[in-house]
């Protein structure tokens, strides 16, 4: 799917429609420290093995992707759930 660089949208800060910049969302590191991490490593750890059931193989072809957009006026950030694409390009 082809999608602009820059689109006129709705900003919630400004209240009016800004134009916006368009961006693909990226999630950051996981923490080994986190809480759920450690709960994890702890049913793992030892005899018992694996708390669930491994993926072998995966039952979807797409990947939803989360677009993420800043407003050029107050520079608030914005994400909107994405759709189920193949491949998504930002073009100029």
């Amino acid at each position: 799917m082809k999608m602009q660089k820059e689109l006129r949208k709705f900003c919630p800060k400004c209240k009016t429609h800004t134009v916006q910049a368009v961006s693909t969302y990226k999630k950051g590191k996981d923490r080994k420290g986190a809480q759920g991490a450690r709960r994890h490593a702890e049913d793992k750890k030892g005899y018992g093995g694996q708390k669930f059931p491994e993926l072998k193989r995966t039952a979807k072809t797409t990947k939803k992707v989360t677009l993420r957009y800043t407003c050029k006026a107050c520079q608030r950030k914005t994400m909107k759930q994405g759709m189920r694409i193949r491949k998504l390009e930002i073009q100029a």
